[in-house]
């Protein structure tokens, strides 16, 4: 039980029969704890050179006990002084280790990325790692990712990963743009299209972002292409309302039946062909075969009555069909 204060457990064996009996020689204290004579002399002058216990005045080989209070006082105050610091160190580390892993966090908010092959390499980790969902704008003059590396875009997709893109007007020109783009569409993405996106950009999974850091880099400048990894919530936040903004403002890109990627009509009311097709949806036809009736695509048939389902704020083809009742879109 005293060991924490230096006294080990013979030790404090033979403090106890002293306590006991107030004196007593080695002989009776060996007596007391069964063990030799030997080792309790050992023992009681371990004990006399501790201050735990005295030769008792006048009285040849008799052991006093000292008290308690004086006996173990000091020690127990030097315990006391000892552990009291040792608390102030834990403390000091604590704060110093906060103020570290606060730091480290703070600087894992923002990474910087410079060189092509450094951005390309975290642009394929993004949609390789994520779950649910990427939001793109893709620019009409790519620097670092080509449009035809999309590899890892079509893992992710067959992942089940979710693909929302807004692309520049512009980049419909590229001469493998339209191959590109019907894969995607032929991929479930949903892509839309404005004349110009605020930048490029890749959001992953609503916590991950990547963008450039600087302004466009030619070439002859000598300058090599720097982008920021954006991981702060607060601005991966900003990020996705732009991205909104800049989605809820463009056109959805559609693929005909012949192959052709279209802009659908920028407004909110059905055009002639969605009002065609949700007759035909009404009189029981799949979307296969109302695809075949209009020429148009499977994945456009399903997208433009997603659309019309946003439109008319319902969330199954009954609503739909009742809404479109309702508004006068078809006649009963």
């Amino acid at each position: 039980m005293l060991r924490s204060i230096g006294l080990e457990q013979d030790e404090e064996r033979v403090y106890r029969v002293l306590v006991r009996l107030g004196s007593a020689t080695s002989l009776e204290v060996a007596r007391h704890l069964n063990v030799d004579a030997r080792e309790a002399d050992r023992l009681l002058g371990r004990l006399e050179n501790g201050g735990m216990v005295s030769r008792a005045a006048g009285q040849v080989g008799v052991y006093v006990v000292a008290p308690p209070q004086l006996a173990f006082g000091p020690a127990l105050a030097a315990g006391r002084h000892a552990l009291e610091q040792a608390e102030s160190t834990v403390a000091e580390l604590a704060e110093e280790y906060r103020r570290g892993a606060a730091g480290q966090e703070r600087a894992g908010l923002l990474e910087v990325l410079t060189g092509a092959d450094a951005i390309r390499h975290r642009f394929e980790q993004l949609q390789h790692g994520a779950q649910r969902e990427l939001h793109a704008f893709v620019t009409a003059e790519p620097a670092v990712v080509r449009g035809d590396e999309h590899e890892a875009e079509e893992h992710a997709a067959r992942r089940g990963v979710r693909y929302r893109v807004v692309i520049e007007q512009a980049a419909l020109d590229g001469p493998s743009t339209t191959a590109e783009l019907s894969a995607a569409l032929g991929r479930t993405q949903r892509v839309r299209v404005v004349e110009r996106v605020p930048c490029k950009l890749i959001v992953a999974d609503r916590s991950t972002a990547l963008m450039p850091l600087l302004g466009p880099v030619s070439p002859q400048d000598g300058a090599q292409p720097t982008s920021v990894v954006v991981r702060a919530p607060g601005i991966v936040g900003a990020l996705l309302s732009l991205f909104e903004t800049v989605w809820n403002s463009a056109r959805p890109l559609l693929l005909s039946a012949s192959g052709e990627v279209e802009a659908e009509p920028q407004t909110e009311e059905p055009d002639d062909t969605d009002l065609l097709l949700l007759s035909l949806m009404l009189t029981g036809l799949t979307d296969r075969a109302v695809a075949a009736r209009l020429g148009l695509g499977l994945r456009t048939v399903q997208r433009r009555l997603q659309r019309l389902m946003e439109v008319a704020k319902v969330s199954t083809r009954m609503q739909l069909g009742w809404h479109a009742y309702e508004r006068g879109w078809v006649r009963r």
